[in-house]
């Protein structure tokens, strides 16, 4: 089975969040966005759905989390490199993402992270090797 995963998050501001993500460098699907939701490409098999509060309401009767006040979710997405994590945490930085927690080096994995401008947290991780088994 060729399994995908589609991460969906509300936003507050849609045309704020589709350009935040493709300012990070990734590309979104057309076939899925429209005025209510985005399909953000994060890579072949994980995909970001930013949908409208009124759109996400759709799929859960559940309130809405106040990202500002809790947090709902750590996002992670491996990077290819250190370098790779720094310039993306820095893209962020640059068009509206916040920081909630400064780098932090394992040894055997390098992570630093970013809250989106909807305050939806994102780890990014490069490991440089496996950690020693316990």
């Amino acid at each position: 089975m060729n399994t995908q995963i589609f991460v969906n998050l509300p936003t507050s501001d849609l045309p704020r969040t589709l350009a935040f993500w493709k300012a990070l460098g990734f590309s979104h699907n057309p076939t899925f966005t429209d005025d209510t939701a985005a399909c953000i490409v994060i890579s072949e098999h994980i995909h970001l759905m930013a949908l409208t509060h009124a759109k996400f309401r759709e799929f859960t009767p559940r309130e809405i989390c106040d990202t500002r006040k809790a947090t709902q979710v750590l996002n992670c997405l491996s990077c290819e490199s250190r370098e790779e994590v720094e310039g993306l945490v820095s893209k962020a930085m640059a068009n509206g993402g916040t920081s909630y927690a400064g780098p932090k080096d394992y040894g055997f994995m390098y992570q630093h992270c970013f809250a989106d401008p909807d305050g939806h947290q994102w780890e990014l991780i490069h490991m440089s090797a496996m950690p020693p088994e316990a």
